[in-house]
């Protein structure tokens, strides 16, 4: 059972923390992710095509597609550990959020950063380490498959047009979360997973 430490689910400077990266990440990619009118616009094709603007509704609209896939996947991480009576603190990236907005401003054409990340105890069981590490890139794995099947709904997509950019982003920035955290390399969240489940089934 978790102790009345770990009784308080966000913390205020937890809550402090996510506000900023959701400001840095709207910042960010805010010439990137932009609010565009036609249903076919490619994210990938954008970042090709680098454009600029100090649109209020453009920085919006990319903290909207971009915070909460890493929000989520980060207090995911928080609340399976706090699930097993851990300590878990979510803590903004100030460094690479730093880093990602001196990036945007020399006008780099790729920006690649780690806004946020939890710390949480070290007295976690294998099995129990490797559901806190999956816990993230799993919960990007609910909402792409989420935005998906609410984008294959037709009549929605037709009564609430403006949602589909919305939606097609974010399916596409929880779909490269998921691939990206679950591959095998040691920092991800995916070596972690794989190393623990091992050890868990195999001793």
């Amino acid at each position: 059972m978790a102790t009345k430490e770990y009784s308080m689910l966000l913390s205020f400077r937890e809550i402090i923390d996510i506000l900023i990266m959701t400001a840095a990440m709207g910042y960010i990619f805010k010439d990137v992710f932009r609010k565009e009118e036609y249903h076919g616009y490619d994210p990938l094709e954008a970042l090709k095509h680098f454009r600029y603007t100090s649109g209020w509704q453009d920085f919006k609209f990319a903290a909207l597609v971009t915070a909460p896939a890493i929000i989520f996947h980060e207090l995911a991480h928080k609340f399976v550990a706090l699930a097993y009576g851990l300590q878990a603190t979510f803590h903004a990236s100030y460094e690479f959020l730093g880093l990602g907005i001196l990036l945007k401003l020399f006008n780099f054409p790729f920006i690649f950063f780690i806004p946020g990340y939890v710390s949480h105890s070290a007295a976690a069981s294998h099995l129990h380490a490797a559901l806190i590490a999956g816990a993230g890139p799993f919960m990007n794995l609910f909402f792409w498959f989420a935005c998906r099947t609410i984008l294959k709904n037709k009549p929605f997509i037709r009564r609430h047009k403006t949602w589909h950019n919305a939606l097609f982003l974010s399916a596409r920035i929880n779909m490269f979360l998921f691939i990206f955290n679950m591959l095998p390399i040691p920092i991800f969240d995916g070596a972690q997973f794989y190393v623990n489940m091992f050890h868990a089934m195999f001793g």
